[in-house]
């Protein structure tokens, strides 16, 4: 669970990346060339309930570049790309999967102390929380997924639509 640990320092940094409180529990995935984080891997309970979002996106530049994304409806042609080709949806399936064996590999023993409804719904759950495998919920979820070691086809055809995955003039430098 101490892999789970970061420092006062990276808490700040994150913090103010994501503008909202951070959990100490996360490990950092991914730094961008500035030597600020990218991706976090959060760990799967907070305060005894689950969080079944392993993966989020904490660099400001590729948040705002993904949302232009989904503004212009990227998330309706992914899912059709991933509804109109077996192999890609046959991935998409597994990106899922793997997501809820690395969340049951981090929990480990502790999965066994739990309740029933938090078991189930950390196992039953794909990336981001999501109850049908089949849909896409967040694009931002999926980046983060595959950036943070996940085979996530959805995440990937994202990440080779983007003209850039870092900042040209260091966003995080200036917070």
């Amino acid at each position: 669970m101490d892999r789970f640990k970061i420092t006062e320092e990276e808490v700040k940094v994150l913090k103010k990346q994501m503008k909202r409180k951070i959990d100490e529990k996360v490990k950092i995935m991914k730094y961008c060339k500035y030597g600020y984080p990218q991706i976090i891997r959060n760990y799967p309970l907070k305060k005894d309930k689950p969080f079944p979002t392993l993966h989020w996106l904490s660099c400001p530049f590729l948040n705002s570049e993904i949302s232009k994304l989904e503004s212009i409806q990227e998330i309706s042609r992914i899912q059709k790309i991933i509804d109109e080709d077996e192999n890609l949806r046959a991935d998409y399936f597994k990106a899922h999967q793997e997501e809820i064996k690395i969340r049951l590999e981090i929990l480990d023993d502790e999965i066994n102390k739990l309740s029933s409804p938090i078991k189930l719904k950390l196992k039953e759950t794909g990336i981001g929380g999501i109850k049908n495998f089949s849909n896409i919920k967040c694009l931002h979820l999926h980046v983060a997924s595959y950036l943070g070691g996940i085979k996530n086809p959805v995440g990937k055809i994202v990440v080779e639509s983007l003209e850039n995955l870092e900042c040209a003039n260091c966003i995080c430098c200036d917070l």
